[in-house]
C-alpha cells in the first residue's frame, strides 16, 4: 500500500477548502438525490403498475434498463459540451429537461410508452454523474478527491433512505386522487424538483475557482496551486488528450470495473423492493421503510471506507475487497426465502459492499486521466460502466421470467462483481497522490509565495 500523507495542509488551504465544501458539496448533492431517486423509483413503481397498467417482469426490466442506452449516446457528446459551453448551462439544461421527462413516466399506458420515455429521460440526464465528477477535479487535489466524491456519492444513499419511505407514502396516500394511481403521483412529486433545481443551478455555480467571487484572492492562489501539484501531468500518469484516452487500455480497465459495479448498484437499485416484497410484506409504505435500512448502512460504509482511502492514499485494495464483500451480500439474498431479518442483513451488506466502492472508482479514474481530454476520458469510462445498468436488469429480468427466482439472476450480477474486483485489484492504475515529505514542503513554500503574490 501507499503510505499516508502526513504532511499537514496549511491553514488557508483547510479554509479554502472548507469554503468549497460548503458552498458546492450541499447543492450537488441535493442535485444527484433527486437524480437517483429518478432512476430507481421505477423500482417501487413497479410493485403496482405492472398491475395496473399489465406490464410484465420482463417489460419492467426492458423499460428499467433501456435509460441507460439513452444516457450511453449521450454521456460522451455532453461531457465534451461541458467543456465548450461550461459547467452552469451543461447542468442547467440536463436537470430542466430530465425533471419534465421524469414526471412524464406518471402518464405511461403502454410498454412503448414506458420504453420511450425511459429512454428519453436517460438521454436528458446523460453528463450529470461524469459532468460533477470532473467538476469535483476543477476544485480539489488528488489527495482531498475521494473524500470529497464520497460526500457527495452519500446521495445515492440519502436517496434510497428517504425516497423509500416517500415512494411508499405517495403510493399509499395518493392513491385515486384526482382519479390518478399514487404512483404515478410519485413520479410527478419526486420529478419535477430537478427541473427547478436546474435553474437554480446556472445562477448558483461557478465554472471553476478562478471565477468563484466567494473565494479571497488568496484562496484561489492556494486552491490552483494545489491542483497544479497533485492534478498535473506526472512521471507516471501521463496527459491524456480524447484520443490518447480512448487507445489507453487502463480506460478500459476502469469502464469494465465501473460496469460490474453499477450492474450491482442497479442489481440493488431496481429490485430491492421485490426482494423484500418476496418475504411476505404488501403495503408500498413498508416496503419503503424497510428498503431504508440497506442504504442507511451504505452510507456509514461508504464514509468510513473513503476516509480511510483518503488517510493512506490506497484506492486499488480498498476497491476490490468492498466490491468481493457486496457481491457476497448480492448472493447470499437472492438465497434467503421467507425471512425479513436475514433479508435485511444480506442486503444491508450487499448495499454497503456496492455503494461504498463508488468514489475510490472515480478517484482512481480522474487520478489517472489528466490533461485536455479528461472530460471526455471520464465520460468514456461512464459510458462503459453505464452498460452495466441496462446489462443488469435484462439478465435478473429474464432469469426471474424464466425460473420465477430471483437467485440465479442475482447469482449472476455477483460473479460479474468478483471479476470487476479482481480489475480494479490487479490491473487497475495506481494512486499518485502520495508525494514525499520534502515534495510536500517544497509546495507550501510555493503556495505561501503564489498566495503572497495574490495579497
Amino acid at each position: 500500500m501507499n503510505s499516508p500523507i502526513s504532511a499537514a495542509a496549511s491553514p488557508l488551504a483547510e479554509q479554502a477548502y472548507r469554503k468549497i465544501t460548503r458552498r458546492l458539496i450541499p447543492f450537488l448533492f441535493l442535485c444527484y438525490v433527486f437524480a437517483f431517486l429518478d432512476r430507481v423509483n421505477v423500482g417501487i413503481a413497479q410493485l403496482d403498475m405492472k398491475h395496473d397498467i399489465g406490464f410484465s417482469d420482463f417489460t419492467y426490466s426492458i423499460g428499467a434498463g433501456i435509460f441507460f442506452l439513452g444516457y450511453v449516446l449521450m454521456e460522451v457528446p455532453s461531457n465534451l459540451l461541458l467543456t465548450r459551453i461550461g459547467v452552469k448551462r451543461t447542468f442547467s439544461r440536463i436537470m430542466v429537461l430530465w425533471g419534465i421527462l421524469a414526471a412524464a413516466t406518471a402518464f405511461v399506458t403502454l410498454p412503448s410508452h414506458f420504453y420511450t420515455v425511459r429512454f428519453l429521460l436517460g438521454l436528458a440526464e446523460a453528463g450529470l454523474y461524469p459532468g460533477i465528477i470532473f467538476y469535483l477535479t476543477r476544485w480539489y487535489p488528488v489527495e482531498r478527491r475521494a473524500k470529497a466524491i464520497a460526500i457527495f456519492t452519500c446521495a445515492t444513499g440519502i436517496a434510497g433512505l428517504l425516497g423509500g419511505p416517500m415512494s411508499g407514502w405517495l403510493m399509499t396516500h395518493m392513491e385515486g386522487i384526482r382519479a390518478m394511481h399514487g404512483w404515478q403521483w410519485m413520479f410527478i412529486v419526486q420529478g419535477l424538483p430537478a427541473s427547478f433545481l436546474g435553474i437554480a443551478a446556472f445562477f448558483f455555480l461557478d465554472d471553476g475557482p478562478e471565477k468563484a467571487k466567494w473565494l479571497s484572492d488568496a484562496e484561489k492562489a492556494q486552491i490552483l496551486a494545489d491542483l497544479k501539484h497533485s492534478s498535473g501531468v506526472s512521471g507516471t500518469h501521463a496527459e491524456h488528450t480524447f484520443m490518447n484516452a480512448l487507445r489507453d487500455p487502463r480506460v478500459y480497465v476502469m469502464g469494465f470495473v465501473w460496469f460490474a459495479q453499477i450492474a450491482g448498484v442497479f442489481a440493488i437499485g431496481f429490485w430491492l423492493p421485490t426482494l423484500i416484497k418476496s418475504t411476505g410484506l404488501t403495503s408500498p409504505l413498508e416496503i419503503g421503510i424497510y428498503s431504508a435500512i440497506p442504504y442507511f448502512v451504505s452510507w456509514i460504509a461508504l464514509i468510513g471506507m473513503n476516509w480511510n482511502s483518503d488517510r493512506t492514499m490506497e484506492r486499488r485494495w480498498h476497491c476490490g475487497i468492498t466490491m468481493i464483500i457486496g457481491a457476497l451480500g448480492l448472493f447470499a439474498a437472492g438465497l434467503i426465502h421467507g425471512s425479513l431479518a436475514w433479508s435485511l442483513v444480506a442486503l444491508s451488506i450487499a448495499t454497503a459492499g456496492i455503494l461504498a466502492p463508488n468514489p475510490l472508482i472515480w478517484a482512481i479514474s480522474t487520478d489517472y486521466i489528466r490533461g485536455s481530454g479528461a472530460a471526455g476520458g471520464v465520460a468514456v469510462v461512464n459510458c462503459i460502466g453505464l452498460l452495466g445498468g441496462f446489462v443488469s436488469p435484462m439478465i435478473i429480468g429474464s432469469i426471474k421470467t424464466a425460473t420465477n427466482s430471483m437467485a440465479g439472476g442475482l447469482g449472476a450480477i455477483s460473479l460479474l462483481m468478483l471479476i470487476g474486483a479482481l480489475a480494479a485489484i490487479v490491473l487497475a492504475p495506481k494512486t499518485t497522490g502520495a508525494r514525499s515529505l520534502e515534495e510536500l514542503a517544497a509546495d507550501r513554500l510555493d503556495d505561501s509565495a503564489a498566495a503572497n503574490v495574490m495579497l
